[in-house]
């Protein structure tokens, strides 16, 4: 686009031999910057502050993934029309009003940064490890070359072992399938050389994607710039060492910038991994049985006894 009106990341495709177009090779160079490749950790930064609602991010995820739509129509709580996430909404922006003031009498000022509307756009956090990907037992949920968690839909037994354990209640069986289902961070566009679409349909980079280590050394950044403007209450949510990566979870890897306690975004405070709690409930569990095997021994030997008399 002539003018210089044309986003930084909208790069046409190379021409082809014959005038046609073709995919460019690693286009994620072109349209974030990054080099996808095998071996390394990709995820998401979504920082919060830079985002506007304008859900481009959930319309991108569902055309790519061919989901169908869901609860059309609003919550009347808000602008949101998804509430959560789902089976079918791999991402969900949360509209989060905050007014100043009482329920008895409004505030007439509004603090900067968003005046008082609070948004983010939420998603599957890929975690490392992840708790989803220890629960399941057929082997449906798998970590990609790319450190990503995906769930194959052809092994995925409908079990819903996965959906307790995830702590973040992302992962959904479907009503339609029987299967359980959750974002794949675009496994089949990371495998073309591709950015994520809800990344790369962002218009104010609120979602960025590249290499975790590299993500969380931006992140650090923009926390820091943000201090030194004014909002001091500015934090990361699920880079290691900080909230959101916490009781076994070691990091996120798609992880948040935010200004409230997470409570306030629908994010659990201290999420932690069930696994390490499995193997003392199984012992308790057996020591139960054990227990009471033995006391029925006893009491069928004492009232053997008693018959023979």
């Amino acid at each position: 686009m002539d003018g210089g009106l044309a986003h930084p990341r909208a790069v046409p495709s190379a021409p082809g031999m014959d005038g046609v177009e073709v995919p460019v090779p690693q286009e994620a160079e072109l349209t974030c910057g990054t080099r996808i490749e095998p071996g390394k950790s990709y995820g998401f930064f979504t920082d919060t502050t830079l985002c506007i609602g304008c859900k481009a991010c959930e319309v991108a995820c569902k055309e790519w993934n061919a989901l169908p739509a869901d609860a059309v129509g609003l919550t009347g709580h808000s602008y949101d029309n998804t509430g959560a996430l789902g089976a079918n909404t791999w991402r969900h922006v949360a509209f989060v009003e905050r007014l100043p003031g009482t329920p008895e009498a409004r505030g007439t000022e509004m603090p900067p940064f968003q005046s008082n509307w609070l948004m983010m756009s939420d998603v599957c956090k890929h975690c490392d490890p992840a708790p989803c990907l220890e629960a399941c037992p057929t082997g449906a949920l798998f970590r990609t070359e790319f450190d990503t968690v995906v769930v194959q839909q052809d092994i995925c037994n409908g079990c819903a072992y996965c959906v307790p354990a995830c702590p973040f209640g992302v992962v959904e069986i479907s009503t339609g399938d029987g299967k359980a289902h959750k974002c794949t961070l675009c496994y089949d566009r990371l495998k073309g050389g591709m950015e994520p679409a809800c990344a790369k349909a962002c218009p104010t980079d609120s979602i960025q994607f590249g290499v975790v280590e590299e993500l969380v050394e931006r992140a650090g950044r923009r926390v820091e710039a943000l201090e030194a403007a004014g909002q001091e209450r500015a934090y990361l949510y699920g880079a290691p060492g900080t909230p959101g990566a916490t009781n076994g979870l070691e990091r996120l890897n798609a992880f948040f910038l935010l200004t409230e306690r997470p409570e306030v975004y629908g994010l659990p405070a201290a999420p932690a991994r069930p696994a390490p709690r499995a193997r003392p409930g199984i012992l308790a569990g057996l020591a139960a049985v054990a227990g009471l095997a033995a006391a029925a021994l006893v009491l069928g030997v004492g009232g053997g006894g008693g018959g023979r008399r």
